[in-house]
């Protein structure tokens, strides 16, 4: 599996300039910036505890920054009134950390509720054709019917992975999709993330550790480092870096 060619910049679908976030003392984002073009798919490259999950939060408006700017899709996030910011995440899809499915409901339930959640969005679709159709994206329109415990893993991320895309989002973003994986599923899971970008055109942020995911997967990658964008590159320009801190993402 190769790396698609370095990404021709198109507009921005969401830019971040100058994002600051701290907690007391500890400097969690220090002047961060961002751009992911449209169709393309950026890796986020971070330590534990970099600010991954706190510029992801600040990005969606479930966190306020202490300063900078977040767009998306062309609006200021940071700008926008509670409802205003429930529909632009409506162009956002979610793929969790672990899946993150409900437990008590089927796979079919799982797919429905965000559905219900953004009713305005889909009025008068047809639920069934919708949860029909993501099923079938992932491979899995069999499990309709079956219960989260009753599917392996990989099965349980492919779920998630069509609860993300019934919403026909315009972005996606990956937290560790591979993590917890065996090297084969893993792979799967790229391949699918692959094909679903070709097919529904979307542009992607993939949060990962995993190296083979992002040699395979990214247009372009960013290394975030002491709260900033440290460097960003093409997977090939930046695992070739004789700079040891850029070295060390890559061991």
């Amino acid at each position: 599996m190769e790396n698609s060619a370095a990404h021709t910049h198109g507009k921005a679908v969401i830019s971040i300039r100058n994002l600051c976030k701290s907690f007391g003392d500890q400097v969690v984002l220090d002047n961060f910036n961002m751009e992911i073009y449209d169709g393309e798919n950026l890796v986020l490259m971070g330590k534990s505890g970099s600010g991954k999950s706190v510029m992801i939060k600040c990005m969606v408006g479930l966190m306020e920054p202490d300063s900078g700017e977040v767009e998306i899709l062309g609006k200021n996030m940071l700008e926008l009134h509670h409802q205003e910011k429930d529909e632009l995440r409506a162009e956002i899809g979610f793929l969790f950390q672990g899946s993150a499915l409900y437990d008590s409901m089927t796979v079919q339930e799982n797919l429905e509720f965000p559905l219900r959640r953004h009713k305005k969005k889909f009025k008068g679709g047809n639920t069934n054709e919708m949860v029909e159709e993501a099923l079938e994206s992932v491979g899995l329109a069999h499990t309709k019917s079956l219960m989260p415990a009753e599917l392996s893993g990989g099965m349980q991320r492919r779920i998630a992975l069509a609860r993300a895309l019934i919403l026909k989002p315009k972005i996606i973003l990956y937290d560790e999709p591979t993590t917890g994986l065996d090297p084969i599923t893993a792979k799967e899971i790229i391949l699918l993330m692959m094909d679903i970008q070709k097919k529904y055109k979307t542009s992607s942020l993939i949060i990962t550790h995993d190296v083979d995911c992002a040699r395979v997967i990214s247009n372009r990658m960013i290394l975030l480092l002491e709260g900033t964008n440290y460097a960003q590159g093409t997977f090939q320009e930046l695992s070739t870096s004789k700079d040891p801190k850029i070295k060390a993402f890559f061991k």
